[in-house]
């Protein structure tokens, strides 16, 4: 049976890479003295494996990372130990024994806060609710497995949830997307909004991944 973390990633840390972020953790359990389980082969390496790899300048307090605890270092121990080892942004907040499939692991809640350096455009709430309930919102995507480079996707079937908050300066979307099979990278709404209201677009958007869930909208462990 694997094990698991629960760890976030915030400040700094959000523009370490996946696979820097892979190889963060391989080096702080050896540092943190924790023994692991190790790849097979010519080559064995520590294996870890994060469940949703988090695009790079996005933050979260929600991340999952399998791996297999040897020894007898209780469960309790890891997130203290493993925390110290780590750079500044990155806190280990739970270890403890799989108990779910990952693939039961089917929605993630993303908040979007879009930041409006002069003052928000009192029309960008009426037109992003406008955009989120339209019955289809098919886009291009990029994908390595088509001749063309792309594929189209529908984002409605894909969003289970949103809620829209405004400020004076702010627009924040909070929103239940699809995690896998397939997912939805929130980055597409951002740019679905941008394109069909250029007007109200944003100077700045935000991204970060306040939970992980199951079919049921329950919180996923």
């Amino acid at each position: 049976m694997a094990d698991r973390l629960l760890f976030s990633k915030t400040g700094r840390a959000k523009y370490i890479s996946h696979l820097d972020l892979m190889r963060t953790f391989q080096r702080a359990f050896a540092r943190a003295q924790i023994r692991i389980k190790h790849t097979e082969g010519f080559n064995p390496h520590p294996f870890v494996s994060i469940a949703l790899p988090l695009s790079v300048g996005y933050s979260s307090q929600c991340e999952i990372l399998e791996f297999g605890l040897m020894g007898d270092t209780p469960y309790d121990q890891v997130p203290q130990r493993l925390t110290a080892a780590m750079p500044e942004g990155i806190v280990i907040h739970q270890c403890y024994p799989a108990q779910r499939k990952l693939k039961e692991l089917t929605s993630i809640n993303y908040i979007m806060n879009f930041e409006y350096s002069e003052g928000r455009p009192q029309e960008a709430e009426p037109a992003m609710q406008a955009l989120l309930n339209q019955e289809s919102l098919v886009v291009q995507k990029k994908s390595n497995k088509s001749k063309k480079g792309y594929t189209e996707v529908d984002l409605i079937p894909l969003i289970r949830g949103w809620n829209l908050e405004c400020q004076s300066d702010t627009m924040t979307l909070d929103a239940v997307l699809s995690a896998q099979n397939p997912g939805l990278n929130p980055e597409l709404l951002r740019a679905a909004f941008c394109r069909a209201y250029p007007e109200y677009a944003p100077d700045f958007v935000t991204f970060h991944r306040r939970e992980v869930l199951d079919e049921e909208g329950k919180v996923f462990r």
